[in-house]
């Protein structure tokens, strides 16, 4: 057994499958910045700055930010060396061997079904405050999930649902809408910015630091989840020109943009507002400017918000289904999910993410559903960050378009720091995470490792 499940999957064989390459580094760009800034910046700060660290949440974005620095420098440069469908899958597979593959990519279906559903629960909440506006008025019932007073979140339901749709049109076709829509995002956000700045109350800032800095370290293991674009990208490398080239540009370029905007921002809702006032807010940006009497801007913001939380729930879609197609490529999953249609799409690996995010956006709460997608990002990193000094030692002659510096420690900076922030996140989302393995490894032991391509 231990010769199979530590079989590594040889590098020069990875790929191959079908799947279109029409995307370059501006395409990554966007789709990084679609899917970081949406998850993060209209979603998670009012309840990270109300629950864990107020103001000093900014604070709590550069911490997560170095981390997530450190370990996009591994992800380039694994991106520029083993340019595969899979992401940090396909790294840990080619560099660690078979069952730290499967554990990876086990854990990146935890993060990216459940940060889609995340993201598709903040979109139903700001469609809920643009529907009132154009006079229609939705019931409750089918506005929330049962623990929230409602029987079923239907907007997250639906939102997911098309973006499916659409993605079975085409990676092409997919990065167009996504363009635009990042487009939209950012003029919303400094729209936003320039609303409120003359809108800031100083006394809002005092304290700065209500939770102290254990509350700085918690809020940043939270908004860990507001960084997880930057690695979807890596799953779409079969799909993109020259990506020796493009891939560490996209992941790389994408992040900065993403830190800036987030700590700007996150820096104005706690001074237009006490921090305390978005505990429990799902739509944090539209209910600053209510607070500050700026109603028209609050609708156009949320009507914004909607197009930005739409390439989160896309790209996060599509990340999932290049991951299920590269594990199923692999003989670990059943052979249906890496069927690729004539439009270079894996359908059925789709329709199962579909599915799964539809459940969890329809049913669940939005904390719930992000500390849980945490977890799974930070093993995730901490084993790329790995995978990058073995294969420094096992494959100095790998062809690399990008090399991370000082090898190995800024992989070993990376590490400690998913570590720590790991250890912040609460006891219920440990055991939590420890039946999601169990179920997983059982997977892995009765399906995957017998049905391996690498036996």
């Amino acid at each position: 057994m231990k010769n199979t499940i530590f079989k590594k999957l040889p590098i020069g064989k990875t790929g191959g499958g079908g799947l279109k390459r029409t995307l370059g580094a501006f395409e990554l760009t966007m789709m990084g910045i679609g899917v970081i800034i949406g998850s993060g910046i209209f979603v998670i700060t009012g309840v990270a700055a109300a629950e864990h660290a107020g103001p000093g949440l900014v604070f709590s974005f550069l911490l997560a930010g170095i981390a997530c620095g450190c370990a996009a420098l591994c992800y380039a440069e694994l991106a520029s060396s083993i340019p595969a469908s899979g992401g940090a899958y396909t790294f840990a597979y080619a560099g660690l061997g078979e069952i730290f593959g499967w554990f990876i990519g086990w854990c990146l279906t935890l993060e990216y079904v459940v940060a889609m559903s995340a993201v598709a629960v903040g979109w139903s909440a700001y469609i809920s405050n643009v529907l009132p506006v154009l006079g229609l008025e939705l019931p409750q019932a089918i506005l929330a999930d049962p623990s929230s007073g409602g029987a079923i979140n239907l907007p997250a339901a639906a939102i997911i649902t098309i973006m499916a749709l659409l993605q079975l049109k085409g990676s092409k076709e997919s990065a167009r809408l996504n363009n635009l829509l990042v487009a939209i995002k950012l003029t919303v956000i400094l729209l936003f910015i320039v609303l409120v700045a003359g809108r800031i109350d100083p006394a809002n800032y005092d304290p700065f630091l209500p939770f102290g800095w254990e509350g700085v370290c918690s809020g940043a293991a939270v908004v860990f989840f507001a960084y997880l674009g930057f690695d979807a990208i890596a799953n779409s490398a079969e799909e993109v020109i020259d990506p020796q080239r493009n891939m560490p540009k996209g992941i790389i370029g994408s992040l900065v943009m993403a830190t800036v905007l987030y700590i700007v921002v996150t820096f104005m809702l706690t001074g237009v507002t006490r921090y305390s006032s978005y505990a429990g807010v799902a739509a944090p940006v539209a209910f600053a400017l209510n607070e500050a009497g700026i109603r028209w801007g609050a609708a156009m913001v949320s009507a914004g918000a909607i197009a930005g939380l739409t390439t989160g729930v896309l790209v996060f879609l599509g990340s999932e289904s290049r991951l299920i197609y590269s594990m199923s490529r692999d003989g670990l999953l059943p052979p249906a999910f890496s069927r690729v249609s004539k439009n270079g799409v894996p359908t059925k690996a789709v329709a199962c993410v579909w599915l799964m995010g539809c459940v969890l956006g329809g049913f669940l709460p939005i904390g719930t559903i992000a500390e849980l997608c945490n977890m799974g990002t930070l093993w995730a990193f901490s084993l790329v960050s790995v995978t990058v000094i073995v294969l420094r030692v096992s494959r100095p002659e790998l062809r690399r378009g990008f090399r991370v510096p000082v090898v190995p420690l800024v992989p070993l900076i990376a590490m400690v720091m998913c570590a720590f922030l790991a250890l912040q996140l609460s006891a219920v989302t440990w055991k939590v995470f420890f039946i999601w393995t169990a179920v997983g490894m059982s997977i892995y032991f009765l399906y995957g490792r017998r049905h391996s391509f690498l036996r």
